[in-house]
């Protein structure tokens, strides 16, 4: 390629003003002189064109290609419906018929979502990424593959500093139906045994105006009804357990919706209680009476109601009862009229003394049935005729005493029940092989287990010492021995009191870190990792099936951690609620929000994008219109319009990559200097022949 270039030995202004010096001092040679003063033109024109230094520049130039940048939208949004098989086919399609454009070079840049937060669809963000190293003039034009839901439109392209023309293929369908669960109220947190209030909304579009909502509550159906869509309802759920209470309202599908990920709403209601309110009642006093009143006297959320029975009915001294100091034992008050206040009930080497009447046993075993805790913590009167076995009581027990009390020394030992159960998994002092680092216990009552009931702590003669039991909605614990008070106070270097006996009475309050069977998630705090654990007493542990926001499913095998426990980890590809399953277990766990911004608007949209596409001379539209997915025609279009009915157009700016350069001087060197002396000879023969003539 040639063109002049000028390199002027003096400044443009100062040979712009010799340049009219030149030009007056010519018109007056030419007015006084005639045409001879044309060659005094040439001669200063010559002395300017030198001081200008004009030169021919042949340039070595190899044209390269433009860039188009087609941007594809693979968020959230986009694996809706048929939109993943619709923006595949597109793709094909556009990266084919770029083929045929042999000047640009197509740049395809797949978009996912954020690896954190919600902040959405960010295709404007991709797009200066991806042409970080693309000159703004080699941008023939960009296309963006897009279902429209778009969260980082600029005001133009112009200012993101681009001046290529923006085609935007929608994929999706216009006529698209959907029904979601929007939540208007939701706490995070409840007092358990009260009531919370939930309000939510059934959002639609081409819907029925009304829809039938389901609320479950861990899983259990606990209310279904016909709500008015678009419209706020409230729900009232009683919070029924500490910890997570897990809240699912889901609306039936719409017929041919676009999705239904967006029909279920979950909501994880953390259950605190108030106040644990604990009975103790101690048949007599002893030596381990003061360890249970100091172990839950130290948790300030416990409020504990203690009773020592010192003077049974049947003594009778003769001191008149306007002389005794102590408080009569309120018996109706505690175990008829306030039994369901007590989370818990203790009956601490308690012996049937004729204190509590028959009918009053009657009540505590209906309170354990209807969900109550209780618990016999048993000494030498358990074995005897006294013992709350011969009871109304002997029913929901774990065990019964055969009227043996072994007494000599032992290690309270897991069973392989208990190596698994949560209560004594990994006490501290427990050992894999041999026997636990702990101190001796001295006593213990023999006692036959229930069929179905398998102790989970072992004594003397491998005799039960601690059996767990569920009656109907309730729990009961027999520890048959009354020497824990032995690792209290430190007997052969003592032993895991504390761990043993909170853990044993948080599982009797269905404390959920502490259920025989769970599943349980959490993030683990490194990215998008998920760590989930299976607490079971089988020997294996079914595969977790882990379902995402949008529907995809997966499956998870779990491999063993300890005993009794299996575990694993995944690395979640989506933002938003994750649901696992087990079995018939439920568990939950939000990768970011747990409503992303990608599901809660999920309609193909056209014209948040058309403002910026049309400022930059593009075009909008649908790949898809009555059922059939049509790509447009591309084409290079050097003026006019850019996007025709079935076409889109690309700007070409005919770059090149210059590899040399040859500079020739015009108004330099010997033929410059040649060409000047020849005008000055030929001005000074002219003006010598004129003047002889005159």
């Amino acid at each position: 390629m040639l063109s002049v270039s000028f390199t002027p030995l003096l400044p443009w202004p100062v040979l712009a003003g010799l340049g009219i010096v030149v030009a007056l001092l010519g018109l007056l040679a030419i007015a006084s002189r005639g045409c001879v003063g044309l060659l005094r033109v040439l001669v200063l024109a010559l002395v300017l064109a030198a001081l200008a230094n004009p030169a021919l520049v042949r340039e070595d130039r190899e044209p390269v290609k433009d860039v188009a940048a087609v941007i594809v939208d693979r968020s959230g949004s986009q694996s809706l419906g048929d939109r993943p098989q619709m923006t595949d086919q597109v793709r094909a399609e556009l990266q084919r018929r770029f083929g045929a454009l042999t000047n640009i070079e197509p740049r395809f840049i797949d978009v996912p979502d954020a690896r954190d937060g919600d902040d959405g669809t960010k295709l404007f963000a991709a797009l200066g990424q991806a042409l970080a190293d693309v000159p703004p003039e080699r941008l023939a034009g960009v296309v963006m593959l897009t279902d429209g839901v778009v969260h980082d439109i600029p005001a133009s392209m112009a200012a993101l500093g681009l001046k290529a023309p923006l085609h935007v293929l929608v994929t999706g369908h216009a006529d698209e139906r959907d029904r979601q669960i929007k939540l208007l109220e939701a706490p995070r947190f409840g007092i358990v045994g009260r009531d919370l209030t939930v309000r939510a909304e059934v959002m639609e579009r081409g819907g029925t105006g009304s829809a039938v909502v389901t609320v479950r509550r861990d899983g259990e159906e606990i209310d279904r009804r016909t709500v008015a869509t678009d419209k706020p309802f409230a729900l009232t759920t009683r919070i029924e357990h500490g910890g997570p209470n897990v809240v699912e309202i889901e609306v039936e599908p719409l017929p041919g919706e676009l999705t239904t990920v967006n029909n279920r709403a979950v909501l994880p209601i953390e259950g605190i209680r108030e106040k644990l309110r604990v009975l103790l009642v101690s048949g007599e006093p002893h030596q381990g009476e003061r360890t249970w009143r100091n172990l839950l006297k130290s948790d300030a959320n416990v409020d504990l109601v203690h009773f020592t029975i010192l003077r049974p009915p049947e003594k009778q001294d003769g001191t008149p009862i306007s002389e005794l100091s102590l408080i009569a034992f309120p018996t109706r008050e505690l175990f008829v009229q306030k039994i369901k206040d007590f989370d818990l009930i203790i009956f601490d080497r308690y012996a049937n003394q004729s204190v509590l009447p028959q009918a009053y046993f009657d009540n505590i075993v209906r309170y354990v049935r209807e969900g109550g805790a209780l618990l016999i913590a048993a000494g030498p009167e358990f074995a005897g005729a006294a013992s709350l076995a011969r009871t109304r009581l002997a029913g929901i027990l774990p065990g019964d005493p055969n009227g043996r009390v072994v007494e000599r020394p032992y290690k309270a030992t897991p069973t392989q029940v208990g190596q698994r159960h949560p209560v004594t998994r990994l006490l501290p002092g427990a050992q894999a092989d041999g026997p636990p680092a702990w101190g001796d216990w001295l006593r213990i009552v023999a006692a036959q287990t229930r069929a179905g009931v398998q102790p989970i702590l072992s004594g003397a003669d491998n005799l039960p010492l601690l059996a767990l039991n569920r009656e109907e909605k309730g729990r009961v614990a027999l520890l048959l021995s009354d020497h824990a008070w032995l690792w209290a106070r430190g007997y052969q270097e003592g032993g895991p009191y504390l761990d043993l006996l909170r853990r044993l009475a948080h599982w009797l309050m269905k404390e959920p870190a502490l259920e025989e069977e769970a599943l349980r998630a959490q993030m683990t705090g490194h990215g998008r990792e998920v760590r989930v654990e299976r607490q079971t007493m089988a020997d294996t542990a079914e595969p977790v099936t882990v379902t995402g926001p949008t529907g995809r499913e997966r499956t998870l095998a779990l491999a063993p951690a300890e005993a009794g426990l299996f575990s694993a980890t995944f690395e979640a590809q989506e933002l938003g609620l994750h649901t696992l399953r087990s079995g018939n277990l439920v568990a939950f766990v939000s990768v970011g929000p747990a409503n992303p911004r990608e599901l809660t608007d999920v309609f193909s949209d056209t014209e948040r994008l058309r403002p910026v596409a049309e400022g930059a001379a593009g075009s909008v539209r649908r790949v898809a219109e009555a059922g059939v997915v049509s790509v447009p025609r591309l084409q290079s279009v050097r003026g006019g319009r850019l996007a025709g009915a079935d076409w889109i157009g690309f700007r070409p700016s005919d770059s090149a990559i210059i590899r040399g350069v040859e500079v020739y001087p015009l108004a330099l060197g010997l033929w410059a200097l040649v060409g000047l002396a020849a005008a000055v000879l030929a001005m000074w023969l002219v003006e010598g022949r004129r003047g002889r003539a005159a």
